[in-house]
């Protein structure tokens, strides 16, 4: 499943963000790539260890633990501390793949990464190309979204970033661990926790039929999770 998540920061946040990282110093890309990636990976990072990216990467987390449309779609067990890139003067990502466990530096923190996050810290008018192209069975999806949205896509995806011709692209990128491994089950549980929300609202949480189907997710979930 993808899906966007619009405003996990509020423009305020976003504009604390950028202040941050703009006045940060940035390294090559290529420091968090692996074998695939480095061969066509061509963009900067924040470096995991910077305090910047530390303390922003905490702002970040924050906000998705108040974020209940995450939560329901992500079920997250683990996230990845959040890893910071900007595109500029043509630079771009290839298609690849990302590694399926992430370990974080001068730790033993690791994670089986199910999900993969991008939260857009740029507005989309302020550069020229930088989609997120993430290709699946219904072909190639491309994502450009308002600073502060997020999308979220399985980690098994093909994925690319198209070169920034103009202006420049800054965003949050991470994973996640789920609770539920499978994407499928993980979908069904979103959309069937969408509709008990809607209905809840509708009829109230002691309706026969609210009180069934959530009795029906959380037996699901109790099947599927690992937590």
């Amino acid at each position: 499943m993808m899906l966007q998540i619009p405003r996990v920061l509020t423009r305020d946040q976003v504009a604390q963000c950028r202040d941050a990282l703009d006045a940060a110093p940035w390294v090559d890309g290529n420091a968090t790539a692996g074998m695939q990636s480095a061969q066509v990976k061509q963009n900067q990072q924040l470096p995991e260890g910077s305090p910047v990216a530390r303390a922003v990467g905490d702002a970040i987390q924050d906000a998705l633990a108040h974020n209940p449309t995450f939560f329901s779609a992500a079920l997250p067990l683990k996230v990845f501390p959040p890893l910071f890139n900007r595109y500029a003067g043509g630079d771009g990502f290839g298609t690849h793949v990302d590694n399926a466990i992430r370990l974080l530096r001068g730790t033993d923190f690791r994670i089986r990464s199910d999900l993969s996050a991008t939260l857009f810290l740029s507005d989309p008018e302020s550069y020229d190309g930088g989609e997120l192209c993430v290709e699946d069975t219904y072909g190639t999806h491309r994502v450009k979204l308002p600073a502060g949205d997020m999308v979220l896509y399985p980690a098994s995806s093909l994925h690319h970033v198209t070169p920034v011709t103009r202006g420049m692209r800054v965003a949050s990128f991470f994973w996640i661990q789920s609770m539920v491994r499978d994407d499928t089950e993980r979908s069904l549980l979103y959309h069937l926790d969408h509709d008990v929300q809607r209905l809840s609202a509708e009829r109230g949480s002691n309706d026969s039929t609210v009180v069934s189907l959530t009795g029906l997710y959380h037996n699901l979930l109790r099947r599927w999770a690992d937590a």
